[in-house]
């Protein structure tokens, strides 16, 4: 459900994905509380079929909404805020994250995590960033705003582009996504080109076919490398030259601004003003966003 290129010298261990695998913080939050498993209401949600579980992971979706504390901070269950509190609009949502999270095969402990991280997050400062001069990819009126730091060496920032664009297909209108860089020269020395690349297409209006072309040439992405691409795109080459030499400030501006944030590693998203922590694929992303519209 997700990877990182991290930007210490030391990879996450192998079947860490950083997004189905997670530490079990149950009770280190204010996001459940105890519950007997044998005294759990098990009486059918409306309107939520969890017949394509099996016995344990029924039992596992009841005592998780009975114990989940309510998203919108009330003080009863997940589950009473779905059944008699039609004031918490998140309720219907985040009874339907917790049936997908195990329909996937998520354990209970990253469950917990995920449920955690989104309802009840440590407390952080709402991050603002300078997008005047980022790319972008739909209306910057949107609702939903997506900021994308990412690395065009990094193996699963390659992957995770196809998800991105299917949350911006999807979502259209909805959501505009700033692609923000983040090159992890330390371990990719041309990430900073393809950056600089990258930016240089966009003052051409030729962002989207750079993007995609550098991620398909990945890791291939000096000066020499970028310049063939600028031509195969049939860009001004002086211009190209003289914006690629003159964007360098640009990207190393984008990676201050991620590291001011807390980012560490790519792909990192940010959700409008906080740091998505959600499993890195288009259904979660699209769960995130149709909850927040529905609950604005």
């Amino acid at each position: 459900m997700g990877g990182a290129c991290e930007k210490k010298s030391t990879e996450k261990p192998p079947g860490d994905n950083g997004a189905i695998t997670a530490l079990d913080r149950a009770g280190s939050d204010s996001s459940d509380k105890a519950v007997d498993p044998s005294k759990v209401d098990t009486t059918p949600l409306p309107g939520i079929s969890i017949a394509q579980l099996d016995t344990d992971k029924q039992k596992l979706f009841y005592t998780l909404i009975a114990s989940f504390n309510s998203p919108c901070g009330k003080a009863h269950s997940l589950r009473t805020s779905f059944t008699t509190d039609t004031s918490c609009k998140r309720a219907p949502f985040a009874v339907r994250y917790v049936l997908s999270l195990i329909d996937d095969d998520a354990s209970e402990a990253t469950v917990r995590e995920f449920y955690a991280s989104k309802y009840f997050p440590k407390p952080s400062k709402a991050v603002q960033f300078d997008v005047a001069k980022a790319p972008h990819v739909g209306n910057q009126d949107a609702p939903i705003k997506l900021y994308e730091f990412y690395d065009y060496a990094c193996p699963h920032c390659e992957k995770f582009k196809p998800v991105m664009e299917q949350v911006l297909h999807e979502r259209e209108g909805k959501v505009v996504t700033y692609f923000m860089q983040f090159p992890l020269v330390g371990r990719h020395p041309d990430s900073k080109s393809a950056s600089q690349a990258a930016l240089a297409a966009l003052a051409q209006g030729k962002f989207p076919a750079m993007h995609d072309l550098l991620f398909a040439k990945t890791p291939t992405h000096n000066h020499d490398a970028v310049t063939g691409y600028a031509k195969e795109l049939g860009l001004d080459m002086t211009k190209f030259e003289a914006d690629y030499a003159a964007l360098g400030p640009q990207v190393e501006g984008d990676l201050k601004q991620g590291e001011d944030a807390g980012v560490d590693s790519t792909p990192t998203v940010f959700f409008n003003t906080r740091k998505y922590e959600g499993p890195m694929v288009a259904k979660y992303l699209e769960m995130w966003i149709d909850e927040e519209l529905a609950a604005r």
